[in-house]
């Protein structure tokens, strides 16, 4: 089975992600606005329960942390893909390292590069097009993120939360 390891925003970040991903992102019915902090990975049922419990040792030694979205961007040309720009904090980018660790199933497989998507999937002048017009528009928005949830995919595509893990910091 597919999981992977994500943080929701607040009601109000998913509804502005929402408001472009109705249109702009064919997901948009099969998961909600996130970020992810480790990205998919295959899992059987007895090895995502040791998983699980060593996601949520890391998770512990986290405190909550501060997200700011600060721009509009794209992966473009690598992928027609527009996103919220997280910006990268040390305490983000720590969590990230440490869900990345061997114990939790070793290295990622792309460069960590924190965002919510808000499009995906469109031609490349549908890309160029809406682009240009949601940068003009941007995006300012600073919250706290205080749990991850680990994440698994149902055999109609869409993901449904597995299990939640709260920042604690309780164990540094």
């Amino acid at each position: 089975m597919k999981y992977g390891v994500v943080a929701f925003p607040s009601k109000k970040l998913q509804d502005l992600a929402n408001s472009y991903r109705k249109r702009y992102d064919p997901h948009y019915a099969l998961i909600t606005p996130h970020m992810t902090v480790k990205g998919v990975f295959e899992a059987s049922d007895t090895e995502i329960e040791q998983l699980s419990t060593k996601i949520s040792n890391v998770v512990k030694r986290h405190n909550p942390f501060k997200i700011h979205t600060t721009k509009v961007s794209s992966f473009s040309p690598v992928t027609n893909a527009i996103y919220f720009k997280v910006e990268p904090s040390e305490e983000l980018l720590n969590l990230h390292e440490d869900l990345h660790s061997e114990e939790v199933g070793g290295k990622a497989e792309y460069a960590f590069v924190p965002h919510i998507t808000i499009a995906q999937k469109m031609s490349s002048g549908e890309h160029d097009d809406i682009y240009g017009q949601l940068k003009m528009i941007g995006v300012d928005h600073e919250e706290t993120i205080d749990r991850l949830h680990l994440l698994y995919q149902l055999e109609d595509g869409s993901w449904t939360v597995y299990e939640t893990f709260r920042l604690t910091g309780a164990e540094n």
